[in-house]
C-alpha cells in the first residue's frame, strides 16, 4: 500500500534518514547527494543531477520512488522530442473508427473527451491520484525549444488542453532531471533546479554499492572488481567504466569463478575497442 503524502514527507526528513533509506532500495549515497536530496524536498524544486554516463544518475530517481513507496514516470529525453510526445497526444485512429460509426448511424460522440486522449510522461505526472516522482532523464539530448517549454512547465505544473482547459498537478511531484553534459543547459533551467555533479565513487563506497547490489558477494570479488576498476578509471579512455559495469563486472566472477582471469571479462567493463586495446597493451590489469 502507499504511503500518504504526509507519511511520505515525515519518513525522510534528515539527511541521515535519506541516506538510510536509499540505501535500503539499493542505493549508497553519499552526504553531499543525501544533502541536494534534502534541500531539494524541503525547498520543493526540482533537482538537476550532472555526471558521466553510467554514474548512477538515474538510479537516484528509482531509489526515490522506492524509498518514499511511490510511482516513478520517467520521460526519456531525445533528439525531435516534442510536446505531444511528453504531454499528451489525441488518439486519432479511435477518433477515426468513433466518426465512421457516427456515420453508419450509432449516434455522435464527443472526439475530443477523455476516452481519446493519450497520457504522455508529464501528464501522467500531474493527473497523479498521489505524490510521484518524475524524472526527465538525459536532458541535454533534447532540443532547446523543448528545453524551454519545459523550463515553463516546471514553473507552473499545469498544462492547457485546448478542448479540455488546464490541468493543474493536485499534488506536486518530486523532479530529477538528469544530464550527461552532451551540452549545455541553458542558464534559466538550470537556476529553476537545484544542482548537484555525481562523480564516480571512490572504491570503499563503491565496493559498499556492489555489496548492496549483490548481497552475499564474496569480498574476494567486491576486492578484485573495485580495483581493477579503479586502475581503468586512472587511464585515458574513451568511455570509463561506469558503476553499472562494476556490478556487471562482479556478476561475471561470481558465474565464472572468483579467481577467473579479469583480463578475458575485460569486455564487461570496456565498449570501445579502442580502449580495450590500450588497456592490454599497457597491462593495466596485470596482476589484478
Amino acid at each position: 500500500m502507499k504511503r500518504s503524502e504526509e507519511e511520505n514527507a515525515s519518513a525522510m526528513k534528515t539527511r541521515e534518514d535519506i541516506a538510510t533509506a536509499l540505501a535500503a532500495s539499493g542505493y549508497i549515497a553519499d552526504a553531499e547527494l543525501a544533502t541536494a536530496i534534502s534541500l531539494m524536498q524541503l525547498l520543493k524544486r526540482p533537482l538537476l543531477l550532472e555526471g558521466e554516463a553510467g554514474v548512477g544518475k538515474t538510479e537516484v530517481a528509482k531509489a526515490l520512488a522506492a524509498a518514499h513507496a511511490t510511482e516513478l514516470i520517467r520521460l526519456q529525453c531525445y533528439e525531435g522530442l516534442d510536446q505531444s510526445a511528453a504531454l499528451y497526444e489525441w488518439n486519432y485512429q479511435r477518433q477515426l473508427l468513433a466518426i465512421r460509426a457516427a456515420e453508419a448511424g450509432a449516434g455522435a460522440r464527443e472526439l475530443f473527451g477523455r476516452e481519446f486522449l493519450l497520457r504522455r510522461p508529464l501528464l501522467e505526472a500531474l493527473e497523479a491520484g498521489g505524490p510521484v516522482v518524475l524524472l526527465i532523464d538525459e536532458i541535454d539530448r533534447a532540443d532547446d525549444e523543448f528545453e524551454a517549454f519545459l523550463l515553463e512547465f516546471l514553473a507552473d505544473f499545469a498544462v492547457t488542453i485546448p478542448e479540455l482547459g488546464t490541468v493543474s498537478a493536485a499534488h506536486k511531484p518530486v523532479v530529477v532531471l538528469t544530464s550527461n553534459r552532451t551540452r549545455e543547459l541553458h542558464d534559466a533551467l538550470k537556476r529553476r533546479c537545484l544542482y548537484h555533479w555525481i562523480d564516480y565513487p571512490a572504491r570503499d563506497r563503491e565496493a559498499a554499492i556492489v555489496r548492496a547490489r549483490l548481497p552475499g558477494v564474496p569480498e574476494l570479488v567486491v576486492g578484485r572488481v573495485c580495483a581493477a576498476v579503479a586502475r581503468l578509471r586512472r587511464e585515458e579512455l574513451y568511455k570509463a567504466p561506469g558503476v553499472g559495469e562494476t556490478i556487471v563486472w562482479a556478476r561475471a566472477l561470481l558465474a565464472l569463478g572468483p579467481e577467473d582471469d579479469l583480463d578475458a571479462t575485460l569486455g564487461v567493463a570496456l565498449k570501445v575497442r579502442e580502449d580495450l586495446d590500450r588497456v592490454r597493451e599497457k597491462g593495466v590489469l596485470q596482476g589484478a
